[in-house]
């Protein structure tokens, strides 16, 4: 029997099927409205997107906050067990952006149960389970539908200290900006997509957790940060900038690479996702004289993408620095 390859069962794959951000923000515009009587009070949420809600918890006052998020997508790689497991350390990644350790999650499945075996949704399953061992997070269950295209994801919930936490919003003038994993993994999962070809080293990327990221992040005494998904690098920083009110400035020679992304642009293996980030970020970005490879490869759609910390961070490299608000958020020199 012909192996079945995931991708062909999906318009698009990873996070790279995201809404386009620009429309999503005229989606949720305005939806911040409080409870009357909340349970907790909510120290981060959805006014400068920001990648995880975080509440503290009512009647604990000094205690543990608590972190929640949800991310699912389509397959972005054909193999089951991988997709399972780069999907599950993307939904934790969320977790990790903030600061916050995950506690337990919930698996979010859907599978077209005629055309695909349940053998094969047994397999995401377990390459999520797996990676959630590997964070010390629990998975107790979750929720299935019938759906002509499989999406997989968690639901996370963690905790965080509420006096360190790691906000889009809190960017200084001087942070220097570092990046914890490589980029292009949106247009080698294209690339694989459209040939069937794998990149071993991009799967490994995808499927390896923030969490040790995340620590050094706060052992650093870090303020600031995002993860790095289906925006781009480029969405990210420019929603990072635009909430801490600064420039921020992103030298191109300097951001890591995985083997084969630029041979993948020259090849033309660019998603829909990837372009649409580069329309959103182009207004507010002056691009000096970067070439259209490095504008595509810096609004790459990425899936479970590394954390781009506000601060100096051992053995990852800097990418460029935040200074004060200039004509425009985002500056590539």
């Amino acid at each position: 029997m012909t192996p079945k390859r995931l991708t062909q069962y999906a318009h698009g794959g990873g996070c790279a099927c995201k809404i386009p951000p620009g429309e999503l923000e005229d989606v949720v515009a305005g939806l911040t409205t409080a409870p009357a009587d909340p349970n907790g009070d909510l120290l981060i949420g959805l006014d400068t997107g920001d990648d995880a809600a975080v509440v503290t918890l009512p009647g604990a006052p000094g205690g543990p906050a608590v972190v929640a998020t949800a991310d699912f997508f389509t397959p972005v790689v054909d193999d089951p067990y991988d997709w399972g497991r780069i999907a599950a350390a993307n939904a934790l990644s969320d977790v990790y952006a903030v600061g916050g350790r995950p506690l337990v999650a919930v698996n979010l499945l859907a599978w077209p149960r005629g055309v695909l075996p349940f053998d094969l949704a047994r397999e995401v399953l377990r390459g999520g389970l797996d990676v959630a061992a590997r964070a010390g997070c629990h998975v107790g269950g979750g929720h299935s539908v019938d759906d002509p295209e499989p999406k997989y994801g968690m639901a996370v919930t963690g905790v965080a200290d509420p006096a360190r936490l790691l906000r889009n919003d809190t960017g200084k003038p001087g942070a220097p900006l570092t990046l914890t994993k490589p980029l292009g993994t949106g247009v080698l999962n294209n690339r694989h997509k459209a040939t069937g070809e794998v990149f071993p080293h991009a799967v490994a990327s995808m499927a390896a957790l923030n969490r040790d990221a995340c620590a050094a992040a706060l052992a650093a005494g870090a303020e600031c940060a995002t993860d790095v998904t289906g925006f781009g690098l480029l969405g990210h920083l420019y929603k990072l900038a635009r909430a801490s009110g600064v420039t921020a400035v992103v030298d191109a020679a300097a951001v890591p690479y995985l083997d084969g992304a630029r041979d993948a642009v020259r090849a033309g293996y660019v998603s829909g996702g990837t372009r649409r980030n580069l329309d959103w970020v182009a207004p507010h970005t002056d691009f000096g004289t970067a070439s259209e490879e490095d504008r595509l490869l810096l609004a790459d759609a990425q899936t479970s993408g590394g954390l781009l910390v506000a601060a100096e961070l051992p053995d990852h490299p800097m990418i460029g620095e935040l200074v004060p608000a200039a004509d425009r958020p985002l500056v590539v020199r």
